[in-house]
């Protein structure tokens, strides 16, 4: 942005990303408040610097796409794409054909579980850096982390169940079993250290767990400033776990996290693996690993899609265990 001295507009999957990226410009530039414009749905400001949402730019109404028309009115000198990887997607290509002398898009995980990440070079530019986690990791960037699979199998009668569902139903019947509560509570109680958040997709089951565990839930329907209070007070220490839905994958930076773990997600998403690991791989002063759990039914279409995210951790060169959740329970401590 400085050595392109231009009017900038940066485009964000959502406010509370939005806001953090303002924060940043603020602390590390000598840009000033008033020239940091916020344009999301709940500000509608323009600035040298312009912050907006992806969401309000493709917002249609009466079949006319007012705020884009009025973005791509303007003679941008640089675009900076952030989650660059989403743009493919229909709801968000609207957005490569706004006017601008140079783009930059930035991902951490150009992958696309339609295969289409090919199209943000098309879209964009082409690629002009490059580098695997596991190098940022040697240069000490990020932390090194221990990902491991606790395996839980489903009591009798959710197995019934189970196998007299639709197909359709089963996924959610395998990952919302209310064995995997017992497993989180084990898992928290074994980092007593550690900030750690507790990732689902299914919002009951997000529920059930945040009071079972006594802690506080984001969701898509949490409102922003509250987002914002409670990722606010998980940065300062004052909330130590926090459980979270697929509103936390993208955008969110919560350095403070040294443990994730996943309880249900998109059917074996690498996309959803990587911004879900990448919530623990910020780099701890002290040096030490972060720790990666998936909760896992086995012997149903849970582990399936297990399957899906293992490889890709395995491809990012991450060791993967696997770990039993009697075991862990009533036998061998996890730290063997």
């Amino acid at each position: 942005m400085a050595l392109a001295g231009a009017t900038t507009l940066i485009l964000v999957t959502n406010t509370v990303s939005a806001r953090q990226w303002k924060a940043e410009l603020l602390k590390r530039t000598t840009l000033t408040e008033e020239e940091i414009g916020e344009y999301s749905g709940a500000r509608k400001e323009i600035r040298p610097v312009t912050i907006a949402t992806y969401q309000v730019m493709t917002t249609r109404r009466q079949g006319v796409y007012a705020h884009l028309e009025l973005f791509d009115a303007r003679d941008w000198g640089l675009i900076i794409y952030d989650e660059v990887h989403l743009l493919p997607a229909p709801v968000f290509r609207f957005t490569a054909d706004i006017q601008a002398r140079r783009r930059l898009g930035l991902t951490a995980t150009l992958v696309r579980e339609d295969g289409m990440e090919g199209e943000v070079f098309s879209l964009i530019g082409p690629k002009r850096y490059d580098a695997p986690w596991k190098d940022i990791e040697a240069q000490g960037y990020i932390a090194p982390a221990d990902c491991a699979e606790v395996r839980v199998t489903l009591p009798d009668a959710e197995r019934l169940a189970y196998a007299m569902a639709e197909p359709e139903e089963r996924y959610r019947l395998a990952s919302t079993t209310s064995y995997k509560n017992r497993v989180v509570e084990h898992l928290v109680n074994l980092h007593p250290d550690d900030h750690i958040l507790v990732i689902g997709q299914y919002l009951d089951q997000l529920d059930e767990i945040s009071t079972h565990l006594g802690v506080p839930t984001i969701t898509g329907a949490t409102p922003i400033k509250e987002r914002e209070r409670l990722f606010q007070s998980f940065r300062e220490g004052e909330t130590r776990v926090l459980v979270v839905s697929k509103v936390a994958n993208f955008s969110v930076d919560l350095p403070e996290a040294g443990v994730a773990i996943q309880i249900s997600g998109t059917f074996g998403s690498r996309q959803e693996e990587a911004q879900r690991l990448g919530r623990v791989l910020r780099p701890k002063g002290d040096k030490r690993s972060a720790h990666f759990y998936t909760i896992v039914t086995r012997d149903t279409v849970d582990a399936d899609f297990a399957a899906h995210r293992q490889r890709f951790l395995a491809e990012q060169g991450y060791a993967y265990r696997i770990l039993d959740a009697d075991d862990l329970l009533y036998g061998k401590p996890a730290a063997e």
